[in-house]
Protein backbone atom coordinates (compact mmCIF):
# COMPACT_ATOMS: atom_id res chain seq x y z
CA UNK A 1 0.00 0.00 0.00
CA UNK A 2 2.99 2.28 -0.29
CA UNK A 3 3.05 4.75 -3.17
CA UNK A 4 6.02 5.28 -5.41
CA UNK A 5 8.55 7.96 -4.55
CA UNK A 6 8.43 11.07 -6.66
CA UNK A 7 11.54 11.31 -8.81
CA UNK A 8 14.45 12.33 -6.61
CA UNK A 9 12.40 12.07 -3.45
CA UNK A 10 13.44 8.66 -2.23
CA UNK A 11 15.96 7.46 0.28
CA UNK A 12 19.18 9.39 -0.04
CA UNK A 13 17.65 12.10 -2.25
CA UNK A 14 19.32 14.78 -0.14
CA UNK A 15 22.38 12.72 0.66
CA UNK A 16 20.88 11.44 3.90
CA UNK A 17 18.93 8.38 4.96
CA UNK A 18 15.54 9.19 6.51
CA UNK A 19 15.59 8.70 10.25
CA UNK A 20 13.36 5.94 11.62
CA UNK A 21 10.26 7.56 13.12
CA UNK A 22 8.02 5.45 15.35
CA UNK A 23 5.08 6.56 17.51
CA UNK A 24 2.59 4.08 18.93
CA UNK A 25 1.17 5.24 22.28
CA UNK A 26 -0.43 2.64 24.51
CA UNK A 27 -3.96 3.95 23.93
CA UNK A 28 -3.67 2.96 20.25
CA UNK A 29 -3.62 -0.73 21.14
CA UNK A 30 -6.91 -0.28 22.99
CA UNK A 31 -8.31 1.75 20.10
CA UNK A 32 -7.39 -0.95 17.60
CA UNK A 33 -9.16 -3.59 19.68
CA UNK A 34 -12.21 -1.37 20.00
CA UNK A 35 -12.29 -0.88 16.24
CA UNK A 36 -12.04 -4.64 15.65
CA UNK A 37 -14.87 -5.41 18.08
CA UNK A 38 -17.09 -2.70 16.55
CA UNK A 39 -16.90 -3.94 12.97
CA UNK A 40 -19.80 -6.35 13.49
CA UNK A 41 -22.01 -3.37 14.38
CA UNK A 42 -21.61 -1.55 11.04
CA UNK A 43 -22.54 -2.06 7.39
CA UNK A 44 -19.62 -0.21 5.83
CA UNK A 45 -16.25 1.28 6.76
CA UNK A 46 -15.36 4.79 5.63
CA UNK A 47 -11.58 5.02 5.62
CA UNK A 48 -10.02 8.47 5.52
CA UNK A 49 -6.54 9.18 4.22
CA UNK A 50 -4.58 12.38 3.62
CA UNK A 51 -4.68 13.35 -0.07
CA UNK A 52 -1.15 14.75 0.21
CA UNK A 53 0.17 11.28 1.18
CA UNK A 54 -2.58 8.89 0.04
CA UNK A 55 -0.57 5.69 0.56
CA UNK A 56 1.50 6.56 3.62
CA UNK A 57 -1.56 7.78 5.52
CA UNK A 58 -3.41 4.46 5.17
CA UNK A 59 -2.99 2.04 8.04
CA UNK A 60 -2.12 -1.35 6.46
CA UNK A 61 -3.82 -3.13 9.36
CA UNK A 62 -7.21 -1.80 8.26
CA UNK A 63 -7.17 -4.20 5.30
CA UNK A 64 -6.78 -7.11 7.70
CA UNK A 65 -9.35 -5.81 10.18
CA UNK A 66 -12.03 -4.89 7.65
CA UNK A 67 -11.66 -8.00 5.49
CA UNK A 68 -14.49 -8.26 2.96
CA UNK A 69 -16.80 -5.72 4.61
CA UNK A 70 -17.80 -2.94 2.17
CA UNK A 71 -15.51 0.07 2.31
CA UNK A 72 -15.06 3.48 0.68
CA UNK A 73 -11.92 5.60 0.77
CA UNK A 74 -12.10 9.35 1.29
CA UNK A 75 -9.03 11.35 0.27
CA UNK A 76 -9.37 14.23 2.73
CA UNK A 77 -7.52 17.56 2.68
CA UNK A 78 -7.61 17.46 -1.10
CA UNK A 79 -7.73 21.26 -1.20
CA UNK A 80 -4.05 21.18 -0.15
CA UNK A 81 -3.03 18.40 -2.55
CA UNK A 82 -1.76 18.50 -6.12
CA UNK A 83 -4.93 18.22 -8.23
CA UNK A 84 -3.34 16.20 -11.04
CA UNK A 85 -1.91 13.65 -8.62
CA UNK A 86 -5.22 13.42 -6.74
CA UNK A 87 -6.96 12.46 -9.98
CA UNK A 88 -4.35 9.76 -10.57
CA UNK A 89 -4.73 8.42 -7.03
CA UNK A 90 -8.52 8.23 -7.41
CA UNK A 91 -8.15 6.34 -10.69
CA UNK A 92 -5.63 4.01 -9.09
CA UNK A 93 -7.78 3.10 -6.08
CA UNK A 94 -10.86 2.66 -8.22
CA UNK A 95 -8.86 0.34 -10.50
CA UNK A 96 -8.11 -1.72 -7.38
CA UNK A 97 -11.83 -2.10 -6.68
CA UNK A 98 -11.87 0.43 -3.84
CA UNK A 99 -14.49 3.20 -4.32
CA UNK A 100 -12.75 6.51 -3.67
CA UNK A 101 -13.66 10.17 -3.41
CA UNK A 102 -11.60 13.35 -2.90
CA UNK A 103 -12.96 16.01 -0.55
CA UNK A 104 -12.12 18.58 2.06
CA UNK A 105 -13.98 17.82 5.27
CA UNK A 106 -13.44 21.22 6.89
CA UNK A 107 -14.99 23.21 4.03
CA UNK A 108 -17.29 20.46 2.80
CA UNK A 109 -15.98 20.69 -0.76
CA UNK A 110 -16.52 17.40 -2.59
CA UNK A 111 -18.68 15.85 0.13
CA UNK A 112 -21.83 16.13 -1.98
CA UNK A 113 -20.85 12.86 -3.60
CA UNK A 114 -20.09 11.06 -0.34
CA UNK A 115 -23.46 9.62 0.70
CA UNK A 116 -24.38 8.68 -2.91
CA UNK A 117 -21.07 6.77 -3.12
CA UNK A 118 -21.85 5.00 0.17
CA UNK A 119 -25.31 4.01 -1.06
CA UNK A 120 -23.91 2.84 -4.40
CA UNK A 121 -21.32 0.71 -2.60
CA UNK A 122 -24.07 -0.79 -0.42
CA UNK A 123 -26.58 -1.15 -3.27
CA UNK A 124 -26.80 -4.95 -3.04
CA UNK A 125 -27.38 -4.85 0.73
CA UNK A 126 -29.93 -2.04 0.42
CA UNK A 127 -31.79 -4.01 -2.24
CA UNK A 128 -31.93 -7.06 0.06
CA UNK A 129 -33.33 -4.89 2.84
CA UNK A 130 -35.99 -3.49 0.54
CA UNK A 131 -37.07 -7.00 -0.46
CA UNK A 132 -37.40 -7.92 3.23
CA UNK A 133 -39.38 -4.80 4.09
CA UNK A 134 -36.45 -3.32 6.06
CA UNK A 135 -35.84 -0.17 3.99
CA UNK A 136 -36.08 2.00 7.09
CA UNK A 137 -33.18 0.32 8.86
CA UNK A 138 -30.36 2.88 9.36
CA UNK A 139 -27.11 2.53 7.46
CA UNK A 140 -24.39 2.19 10.07
CA UNK A 141 -20.91 3.24 9.04
CA UNK A 142 -17.59 3.28 10.85
CA UNK A 143 -15.28 6.25 10.32
CA UNK A 144 -11.68 5.05 10.45
CA UNK A 145 -8.22 6.44 9.79
CA UNK A 146 -4.94 7.51 11.29
CA UNK A 147 -4.62 10.42 13.78
CA UNK A 148 -5.18 13.94 12.49
CA UNK A 149 -6.65 12.80 9.16
CA UNK A 150 -9.98 14.60 9.62
CA UNK A 151 -12.48 12.03 10.94
CA UNK A 152 -14.07 14.46 13.40
CA UNK A 153 -14.25 17.16 10.72
CA UNK A 154 -16.13 14.75 8.45
CA UNK A 155 -18.62 13.85 11.18
CA UNK A 156 -19.18 17.48 12.12
CA UNK A 157 -19.68 18.48 8.49
CA UNK A 158 -22.18 15.67 7.88
CA UNK A 159 -23.98 16.31 11.17
CA UNK A 160 -24.08 20.05 10.65
CA UNK A 161 -22.66 20.73 14.09
CA UNK A 162 -19.55 20.31 16.19
CA UNK A 163 -20.61 16.91 17.49
CA UNK A 164 -17.07 15.51 17.67
CA UNK A 165 -14.09 17.23 19.23
CA UNK A 166 -11.85 18.70 16.51
CA UNK A 167 -8.25 19.66 17.15
CA UNK A 168 -5.37 19.85 14.70
CA UNK A 169 -3.24 17.43 16.64
CA UNK A 170 -3.16 13.65 16.78
CA UNK A 171 -4.74 11.57 19.50
CA UNK A 172 -7.80 13.63 20.52
CA UNK A 173 -10.64 11.18 19.82
CA UNK A 174 -10.34 8.34 22.34
CA UNK A 175 -13.71 6.69 22.96
CA UNK A 176 -16.54 5.20 20.91
CA UNK A 177 -18.92 7.87 19.60
CA UNK A 178 -22.16 7.33 17.66
CA UNK A 179 -23.67 10.22 15.71
CA UNK A 180 -27.09 9.97 14.02
CA UNK A 181 -27.73 11.87 10.80
CA UNK A 182 -30.94 12.71 8.98
CA UNK A 183 -31.91 10.21 6.31
CA UNK A 184 -31.26 7.10 8.35
CA UNK A 185 -27.48 7.14 8.79
CA UNK A 186 -25.59 6.33 11.98
CA UNK A 187 -21.88 7.15 12.16
CA UNK A 188 -19.44 5.43 14.50
CA UNK A 189 -16.33 7.50 15.11
CA UNK A 190 -13.17 5.66 16.14
CA UNK A 191 -9.89 6.94 17.58
CA UNK A 192 -7.05 7.50 15.14
CA UNK A 193 -4.83 4.44 14.99
CA UNK A 194 -1.30 4.11 13.66
CA UNK A 195 0.47 0.78 13.41
CA UNK A 196 3.25 -0.55 15.67
CA UNK A 197 6.14 -0.26 13.20
CA UNK A 198 6.70 1.70 10.00
CA UNK A 199 8.62 -0.75 7.81
CA UNK A 200 9.54 2.01 5.35
CA UNK A 201 11.25 5.00 7.02
CA UNK A 202 9.84 7.27 4.31
CA UNK A 203 6.31 6.44 5.49
CA UNK A 204 7.10 7.57 9.04
CA UNK A 205 8.73 10.69 7.65
CA UNK A 206 5.73 11.63 5.50
CA UNK A 207 3.39 11.08 8.44
CA UNK A 208 5.59 13.39 10.50
CA UNK A 209 5.53 16.02 7.73
CA UNK A 210 1.74 16.18 7.89
CA UNK A 211 1.51 16.09 11.70
CA UNK A 212 0.09 12.57 12.08
CA UNK A 213 3.07 11.86 14.35
CA UNK A 214 3.58 14.25 17.24
CA UNK A 215 6.41 16.75 16.81
CA UNK A 216 7.76 16.03 20.28
CA UNK A 217 8.94 12.57 19.18
CA UNK A 218 10.90 13.82 16.16
CA UNK A 219 13.79 16.19 15.48
CA UNK A 220 11.85 19.06 13.91
CA UNK A 221 14.93 20.72 12.44
CA UNK A 222 16.02 17.54 10.68
CA UNK A 223 12.42 16.93 9.58
CA UNK A 224 12.20 20.45 8.16
CA UNK A 225 15.51 20.02 6.33
CA UNK A 226 14.14 16.88 4.68
CA UNK A 227 10.91 18.67 3.76
CA UNK A 228 12.55 21.80 2.38
CA UNK A 229 14.81 19.65 0.22
CA UNK A 230 11.88 17.67 -1.16
CA UNK A 231 9.96 20.86 -1.94
CA UNK A 232 13.06 22.39 -3.53
CA UNK A 233 13.26 19.38 -5.86
CA UNK A 234 9.58 18.98 -6.80
CA UNK A 235 7.81 22.27 -6.06
CA UNK A 236 10.55 24.93 -6.35
CA UNK A 237 8.19 27.62 -7.63
CA UNK A 238 5.85 27.23 -4.64
CA UNK A 239 8.78 27.31 -2.21
CA UNK A 240 10.32 30.36 -3.87
CA UNK A 241 6.99 32.14 -4.07
CA UNK A 242 6.25 31.65 -0.39
CA UNK A 243 9.63 32.72 0.95
CA UNK A 244 10.78 35.14 -1.76
CA UNK A 245 13.75 33.16 -3.03
CA UNK A 246 15.48 34.51 -6.10
CA UNK A 247 16.49 31.71 -8.54
CA UNK A 248 20.21 32.21 -8.00
CA UNK A 249 19.87 32.15 -4.20
CA UNK A 250 19.13 28.44 -4.02
CA UNK A 251 21.67 27.13 -6.55
CA UNK A 252 23.87 24.44 -5.01
CA UNK A 253 22.40 24.78 -1.52
CA UNK A 254 22.26 21.81 0.83
CA UNK A 255 19.15 21.13 3.00
CA UNK A 256 20.58 22.96 6.02
CA UNK A 257 21.37 26.00 3.89
CA UNK A 258 17.87 26.00 2.44
CA UNK A 259 16.36 25.96 5.94
CA UNK A 260 18.65 28.82 6.93
CA UNK A 261 17.48 30.74 3.88
CA UNK A 262 13.87 30.28 4.97
CA UNK A 263 14.83 31.71 8.38
CA UNK A 264 16.67 34.66 6.85
CA UNK A 265 13.75 35.53 4.61
CA UNK A 266 11.49 35.55 7.67
CA UNK A 267 13.85 37.67 9.77
CA UNK A 268 14.80 34.86 12.15
CA UNK A 269 18.39 36.04 12.51
CA UNK A 270 19.79 36.17 16.03
CA UNK A 271 22.82 37.88 17.55
CA UNK A 272 25.99 37.18 15.58
CA UNK A 273 24.12 36.75 12.30
CA UNK A 274 23.10 33.14 12.92
CA UNK A 275 19.66 31.87 11.94
CA UNK A 276 17.29 30.46 14.51
CA UNK A 277 16.80 27.20 12.61
CA UNK A 278 14.34 25.82 15.15
CA UNK A 279 11.95 28.70 14.51
CA UNK A 280 12.49 28.35 10.78
CA UNK A 281 11.73 24.62 10.99
CA UNK A 282 8.52 25.14 12.95
CA UNK A 283 7.40 27.83 10.50
CA UNK A 284 8.08 25.68 7.44
CA UNK A 285 6.25 22.67 8.86
CA UNK A 286 3.29 24.74 10.05
CA UNK A 287 2.92 26.46 6.68
CA UNK A 288 3.14 23.19 4.77
CA UNK A 289 0.53 21.57 7.02
CA UNK A 290 -1.85 24.51 6.76
CA UNK A 291 -1.58 24.64 2.96
CA UNK A 292 0.07 28.06 2.85
CA UNK A 293 2.83 26.75 0.59
CA UNK A 294 0.32 25.67 -2.05
CA UNK A 295 -1.11 22.39 -3.36
CA UNK A 296 1.46 19.67 -2.74
CA UNK A 297 1.40 15.86 -2.90
CA UNK A 298 4.42 13.90 -1.70
CA UNK A 299 3.88 10.55 -3.42
CA UNK A 300 2.53 9.17 -6.68
CA UNK A 301 0.45 6.02 -7.22
CA UNK A 302 2.24 2.75 -8.07
CA UNK A 303 2.94 2.28 -11.73
CA UNK A 304 2.10 5.88 -12.57
CA UNK A 305 4.28 7.59 -15.11
CA UNK A 306 5.44 11.16 -14.80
Amino acid sequence: MTGENREGWGQGADGHTPSAIQWFPGHMTKARRMMESSLKLVDIVVELCDARIPASSRNPEIDRLVGRKPRVLLLNKSDGADEALTRRWLAYYQSQGLPALAADCRSGKGLGGFLPLVRKTLSAELERRAQRGMSGKPIRMMIAGIPNVGKSSLINRLAGSRRAKVEDRPGVTRGRQWVSLEGGIDLLDTPGVLWPKFEDPLVGERLAFTGAVKDDVVDVEYLAMRLVWLLHQEYPALLAGRYGFAPQETEGLEPYDLLCLVGKKRGMVVRGGEVNTERAAITLLDEFRSGKLGRITLEAPPGAAG
